[in-house]
Order: structure tokens, then sequence, then C-alpha cells
């Protein structure tokens, strides 16, 4: 990678960062503008489907798990992101992962404020579970639906939201817990909100601040359906594997650190994934950075393997890998 293309990655990914200075219809705009593409790589094929009233893209890989399926929660700031922009990113992940993937299209604030987001992804989940649960009955009526819940940025803080809301047989049909760059704090207190010098390229403090507020009144952003960090250990019996992977030069970092050893000490596990010198986001410039690839190569490997094993992590590609117990 040249010092160009990773200007170009840092440029683009740019678009994400919901600074003053522009209107919430531009970010969407801008978003989609930068993302969206009309063929999808791979040979994945989409097709679109409505689960309630929540309109959602279904990709389908050229070869895939038939008893698994992913739903796909995209970023961008609690107020942009769509199916357009995400289209392209989560059918190379669906590729990656021999999954079929439902990537819905959530309400979005501040027209639609916390919790619309929330209900239009139990709606979903409760239409996949439900179909996959009728599926896997025909060939063993004790069987369980496996279902993939993946998300990047603020959509993370929806997606743990979802698992934090589900009742323990909805909660245990989810194999996986895949997270890219999450946001997992936005309680008024969090330390970033106060630190002076960041090494983050792409997102500042002052842009979360700006989506939190759009997202939540204040008193809401210490919730644990708002700011998964503030979780107790009650909420999160049971909670499922979970696989982190973002960049070294991200704010999110401490945050994630701290979310990993939460998780490990309710009984959860927690894998981070961090990748040397890249940015938030770093997967969706995959125009301009081979780490993109590789990363999602890596995620999938950890779904169609089942496993996290020592070969993957000895591969000279560039990795810090933080290990844990990863119970898959």
């Amino acid at each position: 990678m040249n010092s160009s293309d990773r200007r170009k990655a840092v440029k683009i990914l740019r678009r994400f960062a919901l600074t003053p200075k522009i209107s919430i219809e531009d970010y969407r705009e801008k978003i989609d503008e930068a993302f969206s593409t009309v063929f999808l790589p791979n040979g994945v094929e989409s097709s679109k489907r409505r689960y309630g009233v929540v309109d959602c893209d279904i990709l389908n890989p050229t070869m895939y798990a038939s008893g698994r399926m992913m739903i796909y929660v995209h970023g961008g700031s609690f107020v942009g992101g769509s199916k357009k922009a995400y289209r392209n990113f989560v059918a190379s992940l669906a590729n990656a992962t021999s999954c079929r993937t439902v990537l819905p299209e959530y309400r979005l604030a501040p027209a639609h404020p916390s919790p619309a987001a929330l209900e239009d992804l139990q709606q979903v989940f409760r239409y996949v579970y439900t179909e996959e649960q009728i599926a896997k009955s025909l060939e063993n009526p004790d069987a369980q639906p496996e279902i993939i819940l993946a998300a990047d940025g603020a959509g993370a803080s929806i997606a743990l939201a979802l698992v934090l809301s589900l009742k323990d047989k909805y909660r245990e049909a989810i194999s996986h817990v895949l997270l890219f760059s999450p946001w997992l704090d936005l309680s008024p207190d969090s330390p970033k909100f106060t630190q002076k010098k960041v090494s983050d390229e792409v997102l500042s403090a002052e842009n979360m601040n700006r989506a939190a507020d759009f997202y939540t009144y204040a008193d809401n952003r210490s919730s644990p359906y708002v700011s998964p960090l503030k979780a107790t250990d009650e909420q999160l019996a049971g909670f499922p594997p979970v696989f982190i992977q973002m960049g070294e030069k991200e704010l999110l970092l401490d945050d994630v650190k701290k979310y990993k050893s939460l998780l490990e000490n309710a009984g959860g596990s927690c894998v981070i994934d961090v990748w040397p010198d890249m940015m938030h986001m770093f997967q969706m410039a995959d125009e301009y950075l081979p780490q993109a690839h590789l990363a999602l190569e890596k995620a999938g490997k950890l779904i169609t393997a089942q496993k996290y094993g020592e070969a993957d992590s000895e591969r000279n590609i560039g990795l810090e890998l933080e290990k844990s117990d990863f119970a898959v």
C-alpha cells in the first residue's frame, strides 16, 4: 500500500464522519455516492424482501450454507447509511462467510429516534427466526435456527441492543456476533468525550456526540440499549460469542477492550482482531487497501470453519490478534 492510496482511503472513509458542517441530507447522499455500486462482487445475487414493514435486501452468494442466515445492521451515525451504500460491502461479507444475508433498511434518526431502529430489527429478526425454524424443522423437529448478527459503527450499538432485548430462546439462535469498528459507549461520561489528542483519522468524539444527540435524549445515552458498554452481568448472561475487527488507530479501541473484559467477566467470550496502522471501517476502502480484502477473508473463516484456528493467526498478513477462548 502506497501513501497515495492510504490518503484516498482516509478521504473516502471520512464520509462516515457526521461533522457540524454537513446537513443530514448531504451526509446521507455522500455516503450513498461514495459506496454504492451497480454490480455486486463475486457473483452474489440480490433480491428484495419485506419483513413486516421493513424493506430488506437478501444477498445470496454463489455457494452458501443452507442452515445459516446472517442479518447485517449497517452503520452511518444513526442518521445515514442505506442498503444502497452497503450492498457492495455486505455482498463481499456474504461471499466470505458463505451466508445468505439480510440487509434491512431500518428507520433513521432524527425523524425516527431510538428505539425505532431497534423495533425494526426486532421485527426482521422474528421473521428470519421463524422462517429458519420452519426450514430446519423439516429435517429435524428439534433443530435450532443458526443466525449470525453482524454490524458496524453505530449499527453495532443497535445490533447489541437487539441481543439484549431478546428472550433466551431467540438469543440462543445467534451463533456469532460479528462487529466492525463498533460504537459501544455514547454515555456523556465516556473518557473519549474529554480526550484532547487522538490518532483517529476518520472519526472524532465530536462526530459521535452529534450523532448521539440526534439518536436519543441525553439521559438515555447511558442506557445499555444505546451504550452496550453499560450492560450488566445479568444482561450479558448467555451472550453469544463476539468477534470484533477494527483498525489500530481508532478512537474506539479503548471501548472495545473494555467491552471484551465486560463480556469475559460475565462468562462470555470475545476476540478482538486489530489491524496495524488501519483506520475506522478500513474494510470498506477495498479499492485502495489490500488489507480490506484480507480482513474480510479472515472474518469469513471464523464463520465457515466454525473455529478460529492457529493456522490463520500464523499467516504473515500483518495482524495483531488478542486471543481468548472464543466458543464457536
